[in-house]
């Protein structure tokens, strides 16, 4: 059985900054990505950010460029998410997510507020 555990969200004025971290555990059959999406209230998950687990190469929502930085730890089956320079509008649940040969696997979300 799979396991994701995420841990970093929380409250943090605007302007400030967080770092996320996901933890994958059991048996997971060759990773080829791992990536953050968040979800607001009665709207859909939208994709954050993604990384390769291969070549490394990232992917990011135009939201957050220049401001998130996706990294991972293919050894430990750890991706990272390092938030600067947070907005109001980055307020969400930040979910985790393994994507392997034999399907996906999601975390349970950490909230992440930012106050003005």
């Amino acid at each position: 059985q799979v396991q994701l555990k995420e841990s970093g969200g929380g409250l943090v004025q605007a302007g400030g900054s967080l770092r996320l971290s996901c933890a994958a555990s059991g048996s997971i059959f060759s990773i080829s990505a791992m990536g953050w999406y968040r979800q607001a209230p009665g709207k859909q998950r939208e994709l954050v950010a993604q990384i390769s687990t291969l070549s490394g190469c990232t992917m990011y929502a135009d939201s957050v460029k220049g401001r998130f930085t996706i990294s991972r730890d293919n050894a430990k089956n750890k991706v990272y998410l390092q938030m600067n320079s947070l907005k109001t509008a980055d307020t969400d649940v930040y979910y985790c997510l393994i994507r392997a040969t034999d399907g996906d696997y999601w975390g349970q979300g950490t909230q992440v507020t930012v106050s003005s």
